[in-house]
């Protein structure tokens, strides 16, 4: 017997539905993701901790689960909202089905809804809090919790996804650098990109100060993508410029751009929407050329489009702008070694357009 559930917005628009995964009740922010695949990486990506995610892709579940595709060891949406789960798994790689992992890991869901209104609601009224319940089907007892739950402005959440202790991922092949990441919110697949770089990563928690990064003695220092909010993490922001001033080649990608924004001196600020999906058009300024990308960010940097600026790092450039909504999508200083983007180059799951940046990295290292 499917219990029903409800999913009740912050602005009070109800909707019904079927529990899907675990039978319960959960408060977080509603986001929306385009991506037609890659539903096991979007589960698994701590960059979604705090959020209800709201698949467009009408039917998932298709694929089934494994234990090669997670980009952590554990699902961090919140919550999980689809119009249609697919009735049984049909892939050779499937080891279990998705809705028994969703149930296995306490992750509450709703299906049986109509998603694409749902999407509608939110690019016209912006992301916002949201509760889904199967255990409570009362609209306004369940509209209460969602209003008195904190919002994810001001919300610091990187420590909460971060590596407890240090770990190493050895290159594949020759040892060519060594390069030190500041778990923000890592993907698994991203230390493997640079792996088959030649690449040594050492994993690094959030809360690593400057000093300690560059105790190490790495060519090169990564800062991953992440939740949250970017203004309430200054920790990684210290960081970040401890690093610059050594002169140390730094590399950043989706929150790791927002912290180098913000130790640029640049303001940041929340997406209406925001941008999550494997199908996002990004175009790079120098070149025109326009890649498809991975994206899962809620906030952005605030930098002037017109031309390069003076920050106190010298002059600093935006690389990359979002052909959707003019979002400025990377950073790329004249001055000291160090550039970003807003979006995800592991492609895990996809598209692979945006790989290239770890090479720029490696060039940048090689100096």
């Amino acid at each position: 017997m499917i219990a029903p559930a409800v999913l009740v917005l912050e602005d009070g628009r109800t909707f019904h539905g079927d529990s899907y995964g675990a039978v319960g009740e959960v408060v977080g922010e509603a986001v929306f993701t385009t991506g037609m695949t890659g539903y096991q990486e979007t589960l698994t990506d701590p960059s979604y901790h705090r959020q209800v995610v709201v698949m467009t892709a009408p039917h998932v579940g298709n694929t089934g689960v494994n234990d090669e595709d997670g980009e952590s060891d554990r699902i961090w949406v919140a919550g999980y909202v689809v119009r249609e789960p697919a009735r049984r798994a049909s892939s050779w790689r499937s080891q279990r089905g998705l809705e028994s992992e969703l149930t296995a890991q306490g992750v509450v869901g709703i299906s049986g809804l109509d998603t694409r209104a749902l999407t509608r609601h939110l690019r016209e009224r912006g992301a916002m809090r949201v509760g889904v319940s199967a255990v409570d089907t009362d609209t306004h007892s369940v509209l209460t919790r969602v209003l008195a739950a904190a919002p994810m402005s001001g919300a610091e959440l990187a420590r909460d996804v971060s590596t407890a202790t240090p770990y190493v991922v050895p290159a594949q092949g020759e040892r060519r650098y060594v390069v030190a990441a500041l778990d923000l919110g890592i993907k698994a697949m991203t230390p493997r990109r640079m792996a088959e770089r030649g690449i040594e990563v050492h994993v690094l928690p959030a809360t690593t100060s400057g000093e300690d990064v560059l105790a190490l003695g790495a060519d090169g220092v990564f800062f991953s993508n992440g939740p949250g909010d970017p203004s309430a993490s200054d920790y990684a922001v210290d960081t970040m410029r401890t690093v610059l001033d050594a002169g140390v080649p730094v590399f950043g990608i989706c929150f790791g751009n927002q912290i180098l924004g913000r130790a640029l001196g640049l303001a940041t600020y929340k997406l209406g929407y925001g941008h999550h999906g494997v199908n996002q058009p990004v175009q790079d300024r120098r070149t025109g050329k326009v890649a498809v990308t991975a994206h899962n960010h809620g906030f952005a940097v605030d930098a002037p489009l017109a031309g390069p600026f003076a920050t106190p790092y010298g002059t600093v450039e935006v690389s990359h702008v979002s052909l959707n909504d003019g979002v400025v999508e990377g950073l790329r200083c004249r001055d000291v070694p160090a550039f970003s983007v807003q979006y995800h180059p592991e492609a895990a799951a996809g598209p692979h357009d945006a790989d290239y940046l770890f090479d720029s990295f490696c060039a940048l290292m090689a100096g």
